[in-house]
């Protein structure tokens, strides 16, 4: 087979449970994350030679719990640079699950070309039976390797599926189909070579986002709406300098009476707060469950609470005034 004729894809690691590694291959839990390193991974997919000509580098080690804006903009000025060159075609990032959507939806709006991107992972070690790693990644590069990929912004290729960064969400603790889009659904599908789109994306990426990755990031912190909430976390965060806060609210992004007030009076020393939801699904109304024209928050729409944080943050660090514009856009 000629292969010079194939695509050149970039597959870049960043460690992770499909780097995971277990003394008993019938455990698939108690592994440690991110050991296996990048050109063992690409060992296993003998298929990878019939797909693409590979280019590979290891960019980090690290269970992705642990991820840091400072490796998010590392990696991302590495893409950038790699998808510059005419003879890279496409990047794969390899992830670990927990922190995957966070990473994919950042780089979705940072990234500026519009080469495919595809990031992918596994529920599984590579030392269980049953690995899920290497069939994903063989996808993953099959996607990154497609013209039918490009301009569709940051996906995800994961059992089979191929989604957005915006609308993915890790949503089993333990399942190989764990990646899912509940409001809006997959994009895709890749099985067997073959890549097939199923409906394309509509909100600005890419290279139609204003955003890039910043040298420092603003604090922005999470708190969560619930029963008999206090302001403690709140205050806390206002006293050590926290540029934005996202709600975890309940249902509609409602919130806590005690919550509201302490937010209120956040925004009222310039901290930008962000209403979502801490059901899964669904969206936040602007208006809906608080008055946010009194309040002077922000709608998060269909972003889920981690998600909000990635867009508040680059916001932030933008200095974007009209912070509910970017949710309404992005």
């Amino acid at each position: 087979m000629n292969t010079s004729s194939l695509p050149r894809v970039a597959v870049l690691a960043t460690g992770g449970t499909i780097a995971g590694q277990a003394g008993d291959s019938s455990k698939t839990a108690g592994y440690k994350a991110g050991v296996v390193g990048v050109d063992k991974l690409l060992d296993a997919v003998h298929a990878l030679g019939s797909v693409a000509r590979i280019h590979a580098e290891q960019i980090a080690s690290i269970d992705s719990k642990d991820m840091s804006a400072a490796l998010w903009t590392q990696l991302a000025r590495r893409i950038d640079e790699l998808l510059a060159q005419d003879d890279i075609d496409g990047v794969v990032v390899t992830h670990g699950t927990d922190t995957l959507e966070e990473t994919a939806y950042l780089l979705h709006l940072t990234v500026k070309s519009a080469k495919p991107v595809v990031l992918t992972a596994a529920m599984r070690p590579s030392t269980a039976l049953s690995a899920d790693g290497p069939l994903n990644l063989l996808n993953a590069v099959t996607v990154a390797a497609s013209k039918d990929a490009a301009g569709k912004g940051v996906l995800v290729a994961f059992n089979n599926q191929i989604h957005s960064a915006r609308d993915v969400t890790k949503t089993s603790t333990y399942a190989v189909d764990a990646f899912r889009s509940p409001e809006t659904g997959l994009l895709g599908f890749v099985q067997d070579g073959r890549v097939e789109f199923q409906r394309t994306v509509v909100r600005a990426h890419t290279v139609a986002s204003e955003f890039a990755v910043a040298d420092r990031w603003p604090m922005v912190e999470i708190v969560a709406s619930y029963a008999d909430v206090s302001r403690v976390t709140v205050d806390a965060l206002v006293a050590a300098g926290v540029r934005g806060i996202v709600v975890a609210g309940t249902g509609n992004g409602s919130m806590h009476a005690v919550l509201t007030q302490a937010l209120a009076d956040a925004v009222k020393q310039g901290v930008a707060v962000v209403r979502a939801s801490r059901v899964g699904s669904g969206h936040v109304m602007r208006n809906g469950a608080a008055n946010d024209d009194a309040l002077g928050t922000v709608s998060a729409g269909t972003l889920n609470p981690y998600k909000a944080r990635v867009l508040l943050m680059l916001a932030v660090a933008s200095n974007v005034q009209d912070v509910q514009r970017v949710f309404d856009v992005y």
